[in-house]
């Protein structure tokens, strides 16, 4: 079954803490397409910023580099995939865990990952120490018939 991409969008820009939030807005614009509801897109805002949060700090160390996000809408669904060239995750099963944190001098609550997952659908991390890592998210919006009403009457399969 090939993949039906309805529209595609790539951003690119330096990893300056400045960048997050028009990282967030972007992508959640780009995400208005497919008209999800306001808790849907706070939930893509919420689940970027923590990405590209975490590229300037992890990835770069605070330094200049750049990340990339590709975000691709198929059908009722956003795929976002958000990359650096950083210096890579040692150990992904550890980075996940809750409350683990490389930065506790800079009061990070190691909660990125976490509130990735929870805010999407799926989360996937891949990385190559010394060359980057890549998220990628997805996030399903929901039609007008998956609403809490069409649930209660039996029309939807939840």
């Amino acid at each position: 079954m090939k993949e039906t991409i309805e529209n595609e969008m790539e951003l690119q820009f330096i990893s300056k803490s400045t960048n997050e939030s028009f990282a967030r807005i972007t992508v959640a614009a780009f995400a208005s397409q497919l008209d999800p509801t306001i808790e849907e897109l706070a939930d893509i805002k919420t689940a970027v910023s923590e990405a590209v949060t975490n590229c300037i700090i992890h990835a770069y160390d605070n330094k200049q580099g750049i990340i990339k996000i590709n975000a691709k809408l198929q059908e009722n669904e956003i795929i976002i995939k958000i990359s650096d060239n950083g210096k890579g995750i040692e150990n992904i099963d550890v980075a996940k865990e809750p409350l683990y944190t490389t930065k506790p001098n800079l009061e990070r609550s190691g909660m990125g990952f976490t509130i990735m997952e929870s805010f999407m659908d799926s989360m996937k991390v891949e990385s190559i120490v010394g060359l980057g890592t890549k998220i990628t998210l997805t996030k399903t919006i929901k039609k007008e018939e998956d609403t809490e009403e069409s649930k209660l009457i039996g029309l939807t399969k939840e």
